[in-house]
C-alpha cells in the first residue's frame, strides 16, 4: 500500500564549517566549534572544552556499503552535499522517495553533552540561526528543530519563543538540564509554553550524560545501549507525573527505535501496580503509565521492522518513520523498497499515519 506522501520524522544536517564561526555571538567567536581537515583523521569538528573532536565519517555515510564505512579518515569533499546545501537536499529527497524531512543537528547532538552550559547556549543560538536559513530555502520540504541549552526554565521559555520566531517547527532538548530534572515542578511553566507555542519537544539518542559511559564488552555493544538514555527520560516524564500535570504536552523519542515500546509500557504498568508506593508523596497518577505513553509520546524509527510488525500493540498514531539521512544508519537511498516490504501487513490507514500523517499533524505541516 503506497502512501500519498512520505515524510521523514528524523533526518539531519551535516553542519558546514561556517555554522558556528559565522553565526555565533562575537564574544564566543574565538572558541566556536570549527572544522579541521586533519591529515589522518580527515574532516573533524574541534570543540573547545571537549577532549575528543567530532569525526564526520559516520555523520555522512548514508548509502555506503558496510565495508566502506569509516569513523575517521573521510574528507569533507567526500560528504553528501545535501547535508548542508538545501538545493542539493531536494535531489537527495527525490532519490529516496521522500517529500519532506524534520531536520536535526549532527555535531549539535554531541554538543548536548558539553559540560559548559554557557558555551552550549552560544553554540545552540548560532546553530538555530544557521538552521533557519537552511530550512528557509525550502520551507515546504525542510522542517527544522532548534536547540536549547536549558540553563534555566525561564531562559528555556525565551529559547522557545526565539525558535518559533525563526520559523522552526520543534525543539531538540538536551538530555540533562542544568537545574534539577525534567520532572521537577520548576519546569511546569516551560512545558505550558511549549504547548501554547505548539512546539513538540524532542529527545534524541546520544544527548544524555549516560551516553558517554564506558561500554561493557566489545565496542559494538555500545550500539545496543544508546536507546536507554531516551527510555530513562521517558520514564522520568511518565512516572514523574509530568503528563499528569500537562496532558497536552507532546514528547518525541528520536532514533531510539520503537519495537521495544509494548514491553516498556507493560513494564511501567507492572511497576506502578505493584510498587506505586515508591512514588514520592502526593505524586499519584490518575491513569496507568502506559496510557500516558500511548497519548503523549511519539517514537521515530528507521528500518525497525519489529515496530511495523507489532504496530497493533501500541498507538500507531504516535509512530513516525524516519530515514536518518545522511547518517550511517540511514535507509537512504533505499527507503522506498524497504518501506514497501516492512509495511506489507499494515492497513492503508496505518501506513498513511506512520509515514506522513502523524508527522504532519505533530509539526503543523500542510
Amino acid at each position: 500500500m503506497r502512501p500519498e506522501r512520505v515524510l521523514s520524522a528524523d533526518s539531519h544536517v551535516t553542519e558546514p564549517p561556517n555554522t558556528y564561526v559565522d553565526y555565533i555571538d562575537s564574544s564566543w567567536k574565538d572558541r566556536a566549534p570549527h572544522l579541521v581537515e586533519h591529515e589522518k583523521l580527515g574532516a573533524i569538528f574541534v570543540i573547545d572544552g571537549m577532549e575528543r573532536p567530532v569525526p564526520m565519517g559516520l555523520i555522512a555515510a548514508a548509502g555506503k556499503p558496510a565495508e566502506e564505512i569509516r569513523v575517521t579518515g573521510v574528507r569533507w569533499e567526500a560528504l553528501h552535499r545535501g547535508g548542508w546545501d538545501p538545493d542539493a537536499r531536494l535531489d537527495d529527497q527525490a532519490r529516496d522517495g521522500v517529500d519532506g524531512e524534520v531536520i536535526y543537528p549532527s555535531v549539535g547532538m554531541l554538543l548536548c553533552n558539553h559540560p559548559d552550559f554557557d558555551y552550549k547556549k552560544a553554540c545552540f543560538d548560532a546553530y538555530n540561526r544557521w538552521l533557519s536559513e537552511f530550512c528557509g530555502a525550502h520551507p515546504d520540504r525542510l522542517f527544522g528543530c532548534g536547540q536549547t541549552a536549558m540553563r534555566s526554565p525561564e531562559e528555556g521559555i525565551e529559547d522557545l519563543r526565539a525558535i518559533r520566531a525563526l520559523g522552526l517547527r520543534g525543539v531538540m532538548m538536551p538530555g540533562n538540564p542544568a537545574a534539577e530534572d525534567y520532572d521537577s515542578p520548576i519546569y511546569d511553566e516551560f512545558f505550558e509554553a511549549a504547548i501554547a507555542l505548539e512546539l513538540p519537544l524532542s529527545f534524541h539518542i546520544l544527548t544524555t550524560a549516560s551516553d558517554g559511559a564506558p561500554v561493557r564488552g566489545p565496542r559494538m555493544n555500545g550500539f545496543l545501549t544508546i536507546v536507554r538514555g531516551c527510555q530513562d527520560i521517558l520514564g522520568t516524564f511518565v512516572l514523574g507525573g509530568v503528563f499528569e500535570r500537562h496532558p497536552k504536552l507532546k514528547i518525541v523519542c528520536v532514533e531510539a527505535d520503537a519495537g521495544w515500546v509494548p514491553h516498556y509500557m507493560y513494564r511501567m504498568d507492572h511497576a506502578y501496580k505493584r510498587h506505586r508506593n515508591w512514588l514520592p508523596p502526593g505524586q499519584a497518577l490518575s491513569k496507568l503509565p502506559s496510557e500516558y505513553f500511548r497519548e503523549n509520546v511519539y517514537t521515530t524509527f528507521q528500518d525497525d521492522w519489529v515496530a511495523f510488525k507489532i504496530a497493533n500493540l501500541m498507538n500507531h498514531e504516535r509512530l513516525m518513520w524516519a530515514n536518518d539521512f545522511p547518517h550511517s544508519d540511514s535507509t537512504w537511498p533505499d527507503s522506498a523498497a524497504i518501506l514497501e516490504e516492512h509495511t506489507a501487513e499494515l492497513t492503508q490507514e496505518q501506513v498513511d499515519r506512520i509515514l506522513y500523517r502523524n508527522v504532519a499533524e505533530l509539526y503543523g505541516i500542510d
